[in-house]
């Protein structure tokens, strides 16, 4: 290399010192200083990792007293290089000497990296361009965020998701049947919320019970890194906010702290959130007079937080005043009367009836007609006797009418798929010590209402404890437990769960089990911190030497998910027909492989057995879902718990009540059918369109480019990858790493799958999509440095003239960053393959096909064969600025078209929608308007940049 005293260099494995000058030169050694950090280098001259800094006319540099000269023409002298233009400051012409270049210059620019020397592998440019189309492809996706999570493609599921997903400031409730997955929707909302920028913070309240289990479920199944927030963490943030919960963007809470902690509420109030979520909804009660403490809480929230999920399985459960309730924290506005609404509900009937003659393959006859006519406009027009304008009709009917819009609630007679239920009943003798303590708590008398008798009644244990103490050995007596003994050991090869009231009851049980049979078990109660619960529910779940057998207190039957076992027991009953729904619904779930075993031992002439006979034989509660069960409990609520204050030893009155509560829930179980729940499924299921949804994403799933892609991206960031076969990947961190860290990837490691069904199967795999984070994060870390930006190859093709020239550029088209402008123009590439007539070769040479012709050159030989061709590549730089702006105006064009009739369709339906259904706010409408008109601006300041450039050489050897 010729050097010379004073003549600036760059470092090629340590850029980052800045320009080297060389200050000292021997016979076989070049000393340079690097004045930006004040350190000195000493290199072999044969073999210097270190590249000549050379500017060209049109180039703008900078002085190291940070005036900037645009550069018209160089000479040389004495080996130094002296820069002569036109000076930005004065406007007037002026010389720099490289001597006096700035210290601290950074070649950001591809062809200041090319002509510096700066040259990468040709396998980082072809990371690079992919890079760049995947995440254009994946930003623009309709798809994205659906399916990334480690979830089952279940249609209903997926409908809901997308419906709600893709809406500014959702305001819904999910209340799907228990087992069919709202905490899975919810999930995917969430995602595709966060995903597409439209919230960008979001807060999770959820019961204690469920504080951990939705923090590992986010985090397990979405990727989605939510912060615990109690008192501790809150006293811990204070340092780095005043107000806490501004120190972070998801945030997960216990109802019960933020109802109990004034202060922390408050807070929560003063911080700025895009979207609340609120599981176990049911238990926000409401009294017009005297609403609870949750409600209230979760209501001033609601009026400040534009998106809002409220989940519950049972919207009835505290009566369907309190499912007004619950629709009044979506809209006030809307849901300001509870007799309108019950009034409103009536007019759901007919509506029903229009609906179910649009869903018959026959045509329509004139009384049909007339009971559509109220309801559709236009209806002379439609062509009835075709099966898919009826239900394109069906469509606009479900859309306009009712409280589709917000309220989802899929129902097992409408989603299919689930396992059948066996129940197994076993009437065991009372003991004698049971009896002796009831008669003596009769002869005591009994001053507690009706409802606490009733209940007293159904727990002999407790009564007997009353007389005997605390510590009184029931287990040792109780038929029941006998009884639980002689099934466990039945059972050896099955997990078995048991639920029960009380958690006194199930320490004691699984003490029994443990001491006198040996039997692995493990309890569930409210007792236990959330990390003992979720060691607990781990230990059970545990194949291989886990629990055989595991014990609930009432909590456990909310919630937790346990369809790996398929053995129920339910030690006994509760009083409230959804939770006993609850309880059997841990088991009997989407994804249960078999079918559902329930086992109810009841003491013979108690109110245990009083219940279980109305329960089974009054609204057959255990062969299938009961949609009715609450009504009817408040309708018969009366002789019920007289009945069972009675230690249910009427026979006659049983006899009456059961027959009673089988003809009420006849009744209201074909009420139901004639009322509004037909037209909710429809809508909830997505019976009637986004039918081939999961097979779509399933498709999806088939293509490998996501995983050829990955395992490139690895390669070449230089991470390291074991095969361990069955669809997995361990990754491990590596000191040859371009970076110090790679994004996701944990210092110890991770095992991955781009298999759903073995991510599905395996907890211990992260399952990869395109929206995982180390994807998301490493496409982020190649196009946020200069990794790949720059590229020398020789192309070997005998067709070519030896020393044939081409330039390969890579722009992109951006603007500002908008996440719901990505939706119709992300950052996008454009590629030209330039040959040195400037004539564009791309359309007729595609990226891939002419990569795989292409062979590597070492550094040395690419920057001296870019040096001897500088004019050639400036020409053809010049030549394609004007190629590439042609194409980004086509870009823009295009994604102007999608976004006036994406956004345009979406505004003129619900301008329409709006005058028929209330649900629509009208802060919808106003967002839709403004969007419009802001992303058409940002359009309109589309820029062009270069990303990358190739320069190829043909070569026959």
């Amino acid at each position: 290399m010729p050097f010379a005293l004073g003549q600036r260099w760059i470092s090629d494995t340590e850029t980052d010192l800045g320009l080297g000058t060389i200050v000292a030169i021997d016979v076989r050694m070049v000393t340079m200083l690097f004045p930006a950090c004040g350190e000195n280098r000493m290199y072999a001259k044969d073999d210097a990792p270190v590249t000549r800094v050379m500017f060209n006319p049109g180039d703008t540099i900078s002085s190291h007293e940070d005036w900037e000269l645009q550069v018209e023409s160089v000479t040389e002298e004495h080996g130094l290089l002296t820069y002569h233009g036109i000076r930005l400051d004065t406007e007037e012409p002026g010389t720099l000497k490289e001597t006096f270049l700035n210290h601290f210059i950074k070649l950001n620019k591809p062809q200041e990296r090319l002509f510096a020397g700066q040259i990468d592998k040709i396998g980082r440019f072809n990371l690079r361009y992919q890079a760049l189309t995947h995440q254009f492809n994946q930003r623009r996706s309709p798809l994205r965020g659906l399916a990334s999570g480690r979830i089952s493609l279940i249609p209903h599921q997926l409908h809901i998701a997308r419906e709600v997903g893709s809406r500014y400031a959702p305001r819904v409730l999910l209340a799907d049947e228990v087992g069919l997955g709202k905490t899975i929707e919810a999930g995917m909302i969430i995602q595709q919320q966060w995903l597409s920028g439209r919230a960008s913070r979001i807060l999770i309240l959820v019961p204690d019970a469920l504080i951990h289990q939705w923090l590992v479920e986010m985090l397990r199944r979405f990727n989605l890194h939510f912060s615990l927030f109690d008192e501790e963490r809150c006293i811990e943030a204070f340092a780095d906010a005043e107000n806490p919960f501004d120190t972070e963007q998801l945030i997960l809470c216990s109802l019960d702290f933020i109802t109990k902690k004034r202060k922390r509420f408050e807070q929560l109030l003063d911080s700025n959130w895009d979207l609340l979520v609120v599981d176990e909804a049911h238990h926000l009660v409401w009294d017009q007079d005297k609403p609870s403490r949750a409600y209230e809480v979760v209501e001033a929230l609601a009026e400040h937080i534009p998106g809002v999920l409220l989940l519950t399985a049972t919207p009835d459960q505290q009566g369907h005043e309190s499912h007004f309730a619950r629709l009044r924290l979506l809209d006030q506005e809307r849901f300001y009367d509870y007799e309108a609404f019950l009034a409103e509900e009536e007019s759901y009937q007919p509506l029903a009836r229009a609906a179910e003659d649009l869903l018959t393959d026959q045509p329509l006859g004139k009384e049909a007609m007339a009971r559509l006519a109220p309801f559709v406009d236009g209806l002379e027009q439609a062509d009835l006797s075709c099966v898919e304008d009826k239900h394109a009709l069906l469509n606009r009917l479900l859309d306009r009418h009712g409280t589709g819009r917000l309220l989802f609630r899929n129902t097992r007679h409408v989603i299919k798929g689930f396992p059948s239920r066996q129940l197994h009943l076993y009437s065991l003798p009372l003991p004698a010590q049971y009896q002796t303590a009831i008669r003596v708590a009769n002869l005591m008398g009994n001053h507690q209402d009706i409802s606490a008798q009733a209940l007293q009644a159904l727990y002999p244990e407790e009564i007997y404890r009353q007389f005997e103490g605390g510590d009184s050995a029931w287990t040792q007596f109780d038929s029941r437990v006998d009884w639980l003994l002689e099934f466990a050991k039945a059972k050896r090869n099955d997990k078995i769960l048991v639920i029960t009231a009380k958690a006194g009851v199930a320490l004691a049980l699984e003490d029994i089990l443990r001491t006198k049979e040996g039997i692995r078990g493990t309890v569930f109660h409210e007792g236990m911190s959330l990390l003992e619960r979720d060691k607990a529910a781990a230990y059970f779940a545990q194949m291989e030497g886990g629990a055989q057998v595991m014990i609930c207190s009432e909590i456990g039957s909310e919630g937790r998910n346990f369809q790996f076992a398929h053995q129920l027991v339910l030690f006994d009953l509760p009083l409230n027909p959804d939770l006993l729904e609850q309880r059997i619904g841990r088991l009997d779930r989407i994804g249960q492989q078999h079918n559902i075993d329930i086992h109810v031992p009841y003491l013979e002439g108690t109110a245990q057995q009083a219940l279980t006979l109305w329960y089974h034989q009054g609204m057959d509660a255990f062969s299938k879902p009961n949609a009715v069960g609450q009504p009817v409990y408040q309708q018969v609520s009366e002789q019920l718990l007289s009945l069972l204050a009675g230690h249910g030893q009427d026979q006659d009155a049983l006899d009456a009540l059961i027959n009673e509560t089988r003809v009420l829930a006849g009744q209201l179980n074909s009420q139901m059918e004639l009322g509004r729940d037909r037209l909710l499924e429809l809508n909830s299921s997505g019976e009637l369109h986004n039918q081939g949804l999961a097979a779509t994403l399933a498709d999806v799933d088939k293509d490998p480019t996501l995983a050829i892609f990955a395992i490139k991206l690895f390669d070449e960031v230089g991470v390291h990858q074991d095969d361990r076969g069955e669809n997995a990947i361990v990754l491990r961190p590596t000191e040859q790493m371009l970076v110090s860290h790679f994004p996701g990837l944990p210092d110890d490691g991770a095992s991955i799958t781009f298999d759903r069904e073995t991510a599905l199967s395996r907890d211990d795999l992260q399952f990869v999509s395109w929206d995982h984070p180390m994807i998301r994060g490493g496409i982020d870390l190649v196009l946020g440095s200069e990794i790949g930006s720059t590229a020398v190859a020789i192309l070997k093709n005998k067709a070519l003239p030896v020393g044939t020239q081409f330039v390969e550029l890579v722009y992109v088209a951006e603007s500002a960053h908008h996440a719901q402008l990505y939706r119709f123009l992300p950052p996008a590439p454009i590629r030209l393959l330039l040959d040195k007539n400037g004539n564009n070769l791309a359309d007729k040479v595609a990226f891939e096909a002419f990569d795989r012709q292409l062979s590597a050159v070492n550094r040395h030989l690419a920057s001296k064969l870019v040096n001897a061709s500088q004019t050639v590549i400036h020409g053809l730089l010049q030549a394609a600025v004007p190629m590439a702006e042609q194409q980004m105006q086509v870009l823009v064009e295009q994604a102007r078209t999608r976004m006036q009739e994406s956004i345009g369709e979406e505004l003129s339906r619900l301008q329409e929608l709006s005058r028929v259904n209330p649900n629509v706010r009208e802060s919808e409408l106003l967002h839709l308007q403004e969007l419009q008109t802001e992303l058409d601006n940002l359009l309109s300041h589309t820029r062009l940049k270069l990303d990358a450039i190739r320069f190829i050489v043909v070569s026959h050897q």
